[in-house]
């Protein structure tokens, strides 16, 4: 079997992904129609959303397929993403690099795949759309053409979530696709049991800074946090800019003990950017801390008044202290 591989530009690719927030999101109409569309069209059993994740093929939308994703290593999506248009094999059984492929030998038993890549607006490939079946195929000049022009339409859906759930400063997740993603990530979190940490942060003198310096300092200042907060926190963690100069950060398996260790490596980091910015400004911040427990009846909103409360607090002691 010929294993998926590895583009050399994955870690851009992979950062293109996540930043459109719609990994283990819930399935939405909008996509369901266009997989429902072709899988009439070309007259196959199976059609997919396939997204390319680091290790996994995950399922945005599915029809005709029982699973939500499979692993990366042996998808043919892996495969299809490695080329600027469509990715056909008519008889994988007879094709030796899929001939004993488990998604050949075993269910869905594939014959036939399509699939065309889905390529986002800075050339980055994310993922396809395919089709399948389990009897050998093939694509004439206009069915390519439709492919292609379906595919065109989920990249159009993926770009309008995107811009609806992303920070157009900052280019972190806004405050809508901060409660998508807190939302599906702490249901995940308590199916397998697992506490989280909601720590939110608010920048100091972020008024003065615009005061005294104009509107551009205060972007440059909430775009250098942002940076900050991407670069030392794991890429597991929901990272989001909440509104105004408030960010907030997400992130499972976490003691009160990890989060102090946590928040000191970042303030060591905000102190060496400190240092070394040739700004007039320096960045410093208050910042709140929330814990949840596995199935804790706390939902999104009481989460973040919690940690926002704790946020308040600290910063009063700040002023008291100026």
């Amino acid at each position: 079997m010929l294993t998926a591989p590895i583009p050399e530009n994955d870690a851009a690719r992979l950062a293109t992904l996540r930043n459109l927030n719609v990994l283990d999101t819930a399935a939405e109409e909008r996509f369901d129609r266009i997989t429902r569309l072709a899988k009439r069209l070309f007259s196959v059993s199976i059609c997919l959303v396939s997204l390319i994740d680091e290790n996994r093929q995950w399922f945005k939308s599915c029809q005709g397929l029982v699973a939500n994703e499979t692993p990366r290593d042996i998808s043919f999506c892996g495969h299809a993403i490695q080329y600027s248009e469509a990715f056909v094999i008519t008889d994988a059984s007879k094709d030796a690099r899929f001939s004993d492929n488990p998604l050949v030998t075993q269910a869905p038993h594939i014959r036939f795949y399509a699939g065309h890549p889905l390529t986002m607006p800075n050339g980055m490939r994310v993922g396809t759309l395919c089709i399948i079946d389990d009897k050998p195929k093939e694509l004439d000049k206009d069915e390519m053409l439709a492919l292609q022009d379906l595919a065109e339409m989920v990249v159009s859906e993926l770009i309008s979530i995107q811009q609806t759930t992303l920070d157009q400063l900052t280019g972190i997740s806004n405050r809508r696709g901060f409660e998508v993603l807190a939302k599906q990530a702490l249901s995940t979190w308590d199916r397998n049991h697992i506490d989280s940490c909601l720590v939110f942060f608010d920048l100091d003198y972020f008024k003065e800074i615009n005061d005294n310096h104009g509107h551009e300092a205060g972007d440059r200042a909430l775009n250098q946090f942002a940076q900050l907060l991407t670069s030392e926190f794991r890429d597991s963690d929901v990272i989001a800019r909440f509104g105004g100069d408030e960010f907030l950060v997400l992130f499972s398996e976490c003691s009160k003990g990890q989060v102090d260790v946590a928040l000191a490596r970042f303030q060591i980091a905000l102190n060496a950017h400190n240092s070394q910015s040739e700004d007039v400004f320096e960045l410093a911040y208050s910042v709140g801390v929330a814990t949840r427990h596995a199935n804790q009846k706390l939902d999104i909103a009481e989460y973040l008044e919690i940690a926002d409360r704790e946020m308040y607090q600290v910063k009063s002691k700040h002023h008291q202290q100026r």
